[in-house]
C-alpha cells in the first residue's frame, strides 16, 4: 500500500514541510557530489548515528561532528539513496502540511526534530552495539504519522494497493492506512530482533519511536483552537 494524496485541505501555505524538503534534497545532492565512494563514506561515518559510539563514547573509523550528539539532528537530513529519499519526502508532503497546519510552522519544527531525535534513541537503545551508521528522516516523519492518525484518524488518503500483477487506487480512512503502516513497521522491528544479521537494513525501531512518540508530543504542541477539521468525499 503506497499513499500519495490526501483529501484534508489546510489553511496555511506548508512553508517548514515545504522546506525541510528542499533540505533533505539540497543534502542528498551534496552526498551525490562527493568525488569519491570513501569521501562519501567519510562524510556518513561522520554525520550519521552510528549506535556504537554513543554507548561507548568511543569513535570508529572517521571522528564524529562535534558534539557527537549533533549526529542526533544531522542524521536525519541525510539518505542513503533515490528511492530512500522520494519515499520519505513523499510521506512528509502528505501528512506534514496538516500537522505544521495545527501546530504553526516553528513548533511544527520542533516538534519534527524532537522526533527525529527520540527515533534515534530508539534505534541506539534496541542496537547498543552496531557499528552501522543510521541514516535518514524517517524516525522524524513517523513522528509526523502518529500526530495525524491521532489529530485526523477519518481523513481520506488515496492510495495504490498492489495485488499481484494489479494495482487499484483505493479511498481508505487514514486510520487504516497509519495503523497497516504501524503495524507493518511492529512486525518488521520484532522480526529484526529474532533474526539479527549483522549488515546494514532499516531501523524498523527508529519508526516506531518516532511514531509513538508523535502520538504523544501532538497534544503538547498542536494548538488548541484548531481542531481536527477535514474534507471527506
Amino acid at each position: 500500500m503506497l499513499p500519495f494524496r490526501d483529501i484534508n485541505p489546510t489553511r496555511n501555505f506548508p512553508l517548514m514541510t515545504v522546506g525541510l524538503i528542499i533540505l533533505n534534497a539540497l543534502v542528498f545532492v551534496y552526498m551525490l557530489s562527493l568525488a569519491s565512494e570513501g569521501a562519501l563514506a567519510a562524510f556518513i561515518n561522520r554525520m550519521a548515528v552510528i549506535p556504537y559510539e554513543y554507548t561507548h563514547q568511543a569513535d570508529i573509523g572517521e571522528p564524529s561532528l562535534q558534539p557527537f550528539w549533533l549526529t542526533l539532528f544531522s542524521a536525519m537530513f541525510m539518505h542513503g539513496g533515490p528511492v530512500h529519499l522520494l519515499g520519505n519526502m513523499l510521506y512528509l508532503w502528505i501528512f506534514g502540511n496538516n500537522i505544521e497546519d495545527i501546530m504553526g510552522p516553528w513548533r511544527y519544527l520542533l516538534f519534527y526534530l524532537l522526533c527525529g531525535v527520540i527515533a534515534s534513541i530508539t534505534h541506539i537503545m534496541i542496537e547498543p552495539a552496531s557499528k552501522i551508521p543510521m541514516l535518514g528522516a524517517s524516525g522524524a516523519i513517523a513522528g509526523v504519522l502518529g500526530a495525524y492518525l491521532v489529530r485526523f484518524p477519518s481523513a481520506k488518503i488515496d492510495s495504490c494497493v498492489w495485488v499481484l500483477f494489479f494495482i487499484w487506487v483505493v479511498r481508505l480512512p487514514a486510520m487504516l492506512v497509519l495503523a497497516f503502516w504501524f503495524v507493518l513497521q511492529l512486525a518488521s522491528g520484532t522480526s529484526s530482533l529474532l533474526t539479527p544479521t549483522e549488515g546494514g537494513g532499516v531501523a524498523w525501531w527508529a519508526h516506531i519511536g518516532g511514531f509513538l512518540a508523535g502520538m504523544v508530543l501532538v497534544f503538547f504542541f498542536a494548538r488548541r483552537n484548531r481542531g481536527s477539521e477535514y474534507y471527506s468525499r
